[in-house]
């Protein structure tokens, strides 16, 4: 149950007798009501306010539900008088000045009050036209256009103020104040509200709509026994508000905290159990030094600079025995920014930039292309191929983001980077354990401190990438955590759902 449930639920059981005792020396609301219409019949004689129409029979099949035998079904016109706001007349206009003549909007009616922070003003001028329609901090407000049935109570400091035409006060005697807005707040009369708003043109609540609100009228000492004990209860339904909203922000965090957990526990060796029949990483690293000194050879690719030794102060966490600690250019065959091409409105060949790699994977419904001259200038090892780790490398809230290049999703088949994307093409290492790896906690969170640049527009240069320490596993066991990530991935989404 929401707070606002719970809120609810308890305005409802006041509303019904059943949330207080009732008291059987209590002046039942029989007498209270007579001595309401005979108050009522005094300022009438007295002028101060207008005799009403007679309102309509309560007839028992518009009872909604069983009241206390103290309490009594009337209508609100019986028990209050309802009077409106006052627009100011056309082609004036409030003004921010403060003329003495304060002016209460329905935009200014929140929270059961009114706010004081943006409070406009009438004009001098315009002030005798309507200075009797005011409110009251006796009364209660009512919205009757734009926002309707909002209801709450005038602060001391607006005693007086003028009404806008959009709202009525209710004005009564012999009521707990807190005790009517307490019941005119509840579903019971909400629901009444509602279906008594006039739904052609503009929605309005009109005055003669509002005095046929149906009423359950308590005791007098019964309805301020009823305000105490809300009162008491308020601060406990403000407290479940917030562990609600606490709860409630938990729980759309938890299945991304829980996504970045996963990945952090999967390059550190936590995720899956280490099987002693794999072949150690050590051995695995060899052969991938062994496979690129072949490919030297045969002119495959090129040479690499020699990349410093790793030393104890760089190693961020432990990792299993079987696992090693290397640096990306190691194990790669290819590891190269893309280029800044001659862009074509002839759809050959597209061109993969940073706005195109997205966590949720490859998009290239708004691809540029490449001309055909600027293609002939790329070497064959500069197009895209299935499993190319790309990593945009340029731009403020992007570098860092990677994805996985696969020819299949392109249906222009062959495809190159543009010069803000860095292309990895691993040698003997799944490609999407350093996918894994690269959308870990630990390289995302530190991303912009191994970047160069000012704020406007950093920069993850290609020797820094090159440099990149990755905990490596045995083949074998990247498959297995990489199977393993996916299978939690998927649990992760359906939380999120």
């Amino acid at each position: 149950m929401k707070a606002q449930d719970l809120k609810n639920s308890i305005l409802q059981l006041a509303i019904q007798g059943k949330l207080v005792a009732q008291d059987e020396h209590d002046e039942p609301a029989e007498v209270l009501y007579a001595k309401i219409q005979a108050e009522k019949q005094k300022l009438i004689k007295e002028g101060k306010i207008k005799k009403d129409k007679p309102l309509s029979p309560i007839t028992e099949d518009e009872i909604p539900f069983p009241i206390p035998p103290t309490w009594k079904w009337v209508r609100l016109g019986e028990i209050t008088t309802i009077l409106g706001g006052k627009r100011i007349p056309a082609g004036k206009k409030l003004t921010n000045k403060n003329t003495g003549h304060k002016y209460i909007r329905v935009s200014d009616m929140k929270n059961g009050g009114v706010l004081t922070s943006n409070l406009l003003y009438v004009p001098e001028d315009v002030y005798p036209e309507i200075s009797r329609y005011i409110i009251k901090k006796e009364d209660v407000y009512i919205t009757v256009a734009g926002t309707i049935g909002r209801v709450g109570k005038i602060p001391d400091e607006l005693d007086g103020a003028n009404l806008t035409e959009n709202a009525d006060r209710l004005v009564f005697s012999l009521l707990d104040q807190d005790c009517l807005i307490f019941f005119l707040c509840s579903n019971a009369i909400q629901g009444q509200i509602l279906e008594l708003t006039t739904k052609v043109g503009q929605p309005k609540l009109a005055i003669k709509n509002i005095e046929e609100i149906l009423f359950p009228l308590p005791p007098l000492e019964e309805q301020k026994r009823i305000v105490a004990k809300i009162e008491e209860l308020e601060p406990l339904i403000n407290q479940y508000d917030q562990a609600e909203q606490e709860l409630s922000t938990l729980n759309d965090k938890f299945p991304e905290q829980l996504k970045k957990s996963i990945l952090q526990y999967a390059i550190q060796g936590r995720l899956v159990s280490q099987d002693e029949n794999n072949e150690p990483a050590e051995v695995l690293y060899a052969k991938i030094q062994a496979e690129k000194q072949k490919l030297i050879k045969e002119g495959k690719i090129k040479k690499d600079k020699p990349l410093p030794p790793i030393t104890e102060d760089e190693i961020p966490f432990p990792i299993p025995p079987t696992w090693k600690w290397v640096r990306l250019g190691e194990i790669v065959k290819y590891i190269q920014r893309g280029k800044s091409p001659e862009y074509t409105d002839i759809k050959k060949v597209p061109v993969i930039s940073q706005k195109c790699n997205q966590w949720n994977g490859l998009d290239i419904a708004s691809v540029k292309f490449i001309t055909e001259r600027s293609l002939y200038n790329y070497n064959q090892e500069r197009y895209l191929l299935t499993d190319d780790l790309l990593l945009n490398s340029t731009g403020t809230g992007t570098v860092g983001r990677v994805g996985i290049y696969y020819e299949n999703l392109n249906p222009y088949h062959i495809a190159v980077a543009d010069s803000h994307v860095t292309v990895v093409r691993p040698l003997w290492v799944s490609s999407k354990y350093l996918y894994n790896f690269f959308a870990s906690p630990y390289i995302q969170l530190n991303i912009e401190n191994l970047c160069d640049g000012s704020t406007n527009q950093i920069e993850l240069a290609l020797q820094t990438v090159k440099k990149i320490l990755i905990p490596l596993p045995p083949l074998e066991e990247q498959h297995r955590i990489v199977a393993r990530v996916d299978e939690l991935l998927q649990a992760c989404d359906k939380l999120i759902r």
